[in-house]
């Protein structure tokens, strides 16, 4: 589920923040305007919107976290694509005769694949605990599909006879995004050279 969510930003994300980035002007106004539109709506409140018309499910969950990815992808995007298009290598593509569409692909997407990766890590962590929330108020994944939010849901009632079944799904959580935030963070280091030349 955390795949598939970040996936759906990722790919809807990084285009629009291309896009704003080559085009500038008019088309990155209505982008990024669309993109605090959309921060408007949480994942939860969306999810809630989205159970109300469609009905709880796995699916309706993951396009709820999903859409709320493409905005935080489409800014880093564009922020990171703005930068890269400073640079004297892409003054020097330009002079070349190279357009937008060539320079983007060539050389400003592999240059912010190391940032777009580190948050892909982030936002996958977040996507875990939007699930594990959602199926927790009952509008994820629905039973016979496991969840760690809804094994918390349904350990309410038994926190006194048996609270490990508490406990595990708990720890489960609290380990994947905290490993994942470390994996974000190592990759941060990894792949800035900045850091790599300070060490």
């Amino acid at each position: 589920m955390g795949v598939i969510a970040v996936g759906i930003g990722v790919v809807f994300g990084v285009s629009l923040g291309l896009l704003a980035s080559a085009l500038r002007g008019w088309v990155e106004e209505v982008i990024m305007r669309m993109s605090d539109f959309t921060f408007a709506f949480p994942a939860i409140l969306s999810a809630i919107m989205m159970t109300a018309v469609f009905g709880p499910s796995m699916v309706n969950a993951i396009i709820a976290i999903g859409i709320f990815n493409i905005p935080t992808f489409a800014r880093i995007t564009r922020a990171s694509a703005n930068a890269v298009w400073a640079r004297e290598y892409i003054m020097a593509a330009r002079a070349c005769g190279k357009n937008r569409f060539s320079i983007t692909l060539q050389h400003v997407l592999p240059n912010i694949l190391g940032v777009l990766t580190v948050q892909a890590t982030i936002q996958f962590a977040l996507a875990i605990l939007a699930e594990a929330a959602l199926s927790y108020l009952g509008l994820g994944t629905q039973p016979p599909q496991p969840s760690w939010g809804r094994m918390l849901s349904d350990a309410q009632t038994l926190m006194f006879q048996a609270p490990l079944l508490a406990v595990f799904p708990g720890v489960a959580i609290a380990l994947s995004v905290l490993g994942l935030n470390l994996l974000g963070d190592g990759l941060r280091d990894v792949m800035d050279p900045r850091l790599s030349r300070q060490r």
